[in-house]
């Protein structure tokens, strides 16, 4: 649990600094970013928004998971379950769409599986 509760951690700490670095910086610096509600700064900030809230949404289910342990044997697995499903759903976005080039999908398929061994111990 703990394993794949820190590649979550690291899967959001990833996404928010490296998108920051080599995605979001250099979008901000096009000049034809849509100008919503009357300039780009309010573009930029939902999309930064919108960005770092897959880091925090990771984050929480981290925690999530280090919980688990806590919960009576079946509401912890009915719970791993869900989340290992969602994780390997998750991790076929990034496979299908990219071509397995964004290697996020790694990461969301160990700590599925971490999560779906642990529910059926």
């Amino acid at each position: 649990m703990t394993a794949a509760a820190v590649l979550m951690i690291l899967l959001g700490l990833a996404h928010s600094v490296l998108g920051e670095h080599y995605l979001l910086i250099r979008l901000f610096r096009r000049p034809d970013l849509p100008k919503l509600f009357g300039g780009t700064a309010f573009t930029t900030q939902t999309l930064r928004f919108a960005w770092h809230l897959t880091t925090v949404i990771a984050w929480g289910l981290s925690a999530v998971v280090l919980q688990l342990d806590e919960l009576p044997d079946a509401d912890g697995r009915r719970i791993a379950t869900t989340l290992a499903v969602t994780l390997g759903i998750s991790g076929l976005l990034p496979l299908i769409v990219t071509r397995g080039r964004h290697l996020s999908w790694l990461v969301l398929f160990t700590s599925g599986g971490l999560l779906l061994a642990w529910s059926l111990r």
